[in-house]
């Protein structure tokens, strides 16, 4: 279903309407078999989205970088579990924008 979103999304960006034809138009030259149902859902549910505004206020998939570690030597196991609890919170992150998304589709 995220192909969907991210066609609508490019459409969006080109300038291009987002209706039913474009979005399968776009998804068939990508290779994407496409659901008429699913299509014809994607557009109806973002025709009351401003998908400019929607863009700006939605949380960012990606985590900022994190401010440079102290110049101090650090065991390896101690690096090992920073790292995974920096992913853990990025999962954490894209996990909500992702729900943020799925409103849109009910």
């Amino acid at each position: 279903m995220m192909e969907y979103v991210y066609a609508a999304l490019l459409l969006h960006n080109a300038g291009k309407p987002v209706d039913e034809e474009n979005v399968t138009k776009l998804l068939k030259a990508a290779g994407i078999n496409t659901d008429p149902a699913r299509v014809k859902a994607l557009v109806a549910s973002l025709e009351e989205v401003d998908i400019e505004e929607a863009t700006k206020t939605a949380p960012t998939m990606m985590a900022a970088a994190p401010a440079a570690p102290p110049a101090t030597e650090e065991k390896p196991e101690a690096k090992k579990e920073e790292k995974k609890a920096e992913e853990e919170e990025k999962k954490k992150k894209e996990e909500a924008a992702l729900e943020g998304l799925g409103a849109l589709f009910g």
